[in-house]
């Protein structure tokens, strides 16, 4: 299977039809309170630090892969200019409708993050990037394209998994005993560890498929794109999906500048 671009979009527009937990809308007294200066966006499960975004008003910001009707529509509430760049179609509907209900302005955009083609070099203040880069195969592409859009001194905020999340064997009769059975290296790709039939399976349900990546290409990778890192948190999982969510914050954000 090479078209697992589309499966993951189909599996997207499917998870906000459902309005699963990063697809379901903040209400109005969210934008409410955020147009009154009380607002907090998230990365992880804990609220973003505040000294991480600095002060937005009338900062241009790109809230990459990062649709869904949640970060953006807070982020131009509280006097950004935001444009929310995603894959589905669906989700960039989560935030339209929020902009069209509380009276926000956003600029949408469907796209694949690793090509930012339609912005000129330099334009964006800050990019704010939630977990997504397990979507894809390679992540390099994806900070190289932020640097080239970000100006000079500009931020690029993101977040994704620990790559020990990817090593263990999925299989209910470990978890039900707590083992973790390491039996994948990084990188890590569903595509040639599951099965024809498990793919065609994954394909039938509409669940996307993902990628793990080392921390040389997750962090190494911002580095070599000219990115300088001046903040690194972990975070836990509040609700265990695996066993080793009890042991450790599998949940990594980084904040990196562009120095030139």
């Amino acid at each position: 299977m090479t078209d697992y671009t589309s499966a993951n979009q189909k599996a997207w527009d499917k998870q906000a039809e459902s309005q699963l937990a990063w697809s379901k809308p903040v209400d109005s007294k969210t934008i409410h309170d955020a147009k009154q200066g009380k607002w907090q966006v998230h990365l992880t499960p804990t609220p973003v630090d505040a000294a991480w975004l600095g002060d937005i008003k009338d900062k241009k910001i790109l809230c990459l892969a990062s649709a869904g009707g949640q970060q953006a529509p807070v982020l131009a509430a509280a006097g950004a200019n935001v444009t929310v760049f995603d894959f589905s179609q669906k989700q960039l509907e989560q935030d339209k409708m929020v902009a069209e209900r509380d009276d926000l302005t956003l600029e949408i955009v469907q796209g694949d993050m690793r090509s930012l083609h339609m912005f000129a070099d330099a334009t964006f203040d800050i990019i704010f990037h939630p977990i997504s880069n397990l979507y894809i195969p390679d992540v390099n592409p994806v900070w190289q394209e932020c640097h080239r859009v970000l100006k000079t001194n500009g931020r690029l905020l993101s977040s994704f998994y620990n790559p020990i999340l990817f090593i263990g064997k999925r299989d209910k009769h470990y978890d039900e005993q707590g083992i973790i059975k390491p039996s994948y290296t990084m990188p890590y790709s569903e595509l040639s560890t599951l099965s024809a039939e498990q793919i065609a399976q994954k394909q039938e349900r509409q669940e996307a498929f993902v990628f793990g990546h080392s921390l040389t290409d997750l962090i190494g990778g911002q580095i070599k794109a000219g990115f300088s890192i001046t903040g690194f948190k972990e975070d836990w999982q509040p609700n265990p999906r695996f066993v080793i969510d009890n042991y450790l914050p599998t949940f990594l954000t980084t904040m990196a500048i562009k120095t030139n």
